[in-house]
C-alpha cells in the first residue's frame, strides 16, 4: 500500500463519530470507521506494551496508516490517561489510567480465586448461602456463591444483578461509596420491592452512616418476603472496600435473635477475605 493509498483512507482525515450528519448520509459507514478506529486504538496499546515506547511515525508505520491518524490517536488515548508522552525523547509509553484498568480486573480475578475457599467455608459453617458481591455500575452483581446444608432449595444469586438499596451486600457497597457516587445514586428515585424497603433517601442515608460504622449490614424482608441476609465489607490491598461478603436465607432461620451471631462470623469472613487480598499487610 502506497502513502497515498493510506491518506485516502476516510478516517485518516475525518472522524465520522463527530459529524452526525456526514455519518447519516453514508449509511453504516459512520459506525464502520468508529469500530476501526477502536481497533486501532486498542492496537496502539498493543504496540507500546510490545516495545515499552515508540514514536509516532514508528505507531503509524505498524498500523500502516498515515502520521496524522497515529498522532489523533495517541491524542485520545493521551486525554485518557493511557498513554503517556516521554517529554526528552518524544516518544510515547503506555500510561497509569492501563494500570487503573488492569488493576480492576486483577481485583474482581483475585476476589473470586481467594474468596471461592472463604464463601465455601462460611456456608458449611452456617448451613446457609453465602455470595460475594461487587459493584456492578448501579447494583450488586453476585460473582461466587456455596450452599450451605440447611439451604439446598435456596434460590441461586450468581451473576445476578440486585439493588443496592434493599440488599445486605449492597448496603455495604453503597456505605463505602465515594460520597458524590453515593449521592447521585440516592437522588434517583428508589424501587420498593416491599413494604419493608427502605425508600426515603434521608433515612437510607442514616442507615448506611450505621452499616459503615458497625461493619455491617442486615436487610429483612427488604428485596423478596421471606428473606434475610446479613453482609460485610472486603477490602483490598489499598484499604477499599471492593466487594462484600453475605449470608442469606429465610427469616424462620435468620432470625433478629440470630443475625447478631451471623453478622460477627460474615465479618470474620469478610476480614480473612481482605487478609488474602493482601489488606493490612
Amino acid at each position: 500500500m502506497t502513502r497515498t493509498q493510506k491518506q485516502s483512507d476516510p478516517d485518516d482525515h475525518t472522524d465520522d463519530t463527530a459529524h452526525p450528519a456526514h455519518s447519516g448520509r453514508q449509511g453504516g459507514t459512520g459506525a464502520a470507521s468508529a469500530v476501526r478506529s477502536v481497533d486501532r486504538a486498542v492496537s496502539v496499546l498493543e504496540i507500546l506494551a510490545r516495545h515499552g515506547e515508540a514514536g509516532v511515525t514508528e505507531i503509524a508505520d505498524e498500523l500502516d496508516v498515515h502520521k496524522s491518524t497515529a498522532f489523533r490517536l495517541l491524542g485520545v488515548l493521551e486525554n485518557r490517561g493511557l498513554v503517556t508522552q516521554i517529554k526528552d525523547r518524544g516518544k510515547y509509553c503506555l500510561g497509569a489510567g492501563v494500570l487503573r484498568l488492569a488493576g480492576a480486573a486483577a481485583v474482581r480475578l483475585d476476589i473470586s480465586q481467594e474468596g471461592a475457599p472463604v464463601c465455601r467455608e462460611l456456608a458449611d459453617e452456617l448451613g446457609e448461602t453465602s455470595n460475594i458481591a461487587v459493584l456492578d455500575d448501579d447494583a450488586a452483581v453476585n460473582i461466587m456463591q456455596a450452599r450451605g446444608t440447611a439451604s439446598v432449595t435456596a434460590q441461586n444469586w450468581l451473576g445476578r444483578r440486585t439493588p443496592l438499596h434493599a440488599t445486605a451486600s449492597g448496603k455495604v457497597l453503597l456505605a463505602h461509596m465515594p460520597p458524590t457516587l453515593r449521592e447521585g445514586l440516592l437522588a434517583r428515585p428508589l424501587r420498593r420491592f416491599t413494604e419493608r424497603t427502605v425508600t426515603g433517601s434521608s433515612v437510607l442515608r442514616g442507615e448506611l452512616e450505621a452499616v459503615a460504622g458497625q461493619g455491617h449490614a442486615t436487610t429483612q424482608e427488604e428485596l423478596e418476603i421471606g428473606l434475610a441476609a446479613v453482609a460485610a465489607p472486603v477490602h483490598s490491598h489499598e484499604g477499599k472496600v471492593v466487594a462484600a461478603i453475605s449470608v442469606s436465607g429465610p427469616v424462620y432461620r435468620l432470625t433478629p435473635e440470630r443475625l447478631p451471631e451471623l453478622a460477627k462470623r460474615t465479618a470474620e469472613a469478610g476480614a480473612e477475605l481482605s487478609r488474602r487480598l493482601g489488606h493490612g499487610f
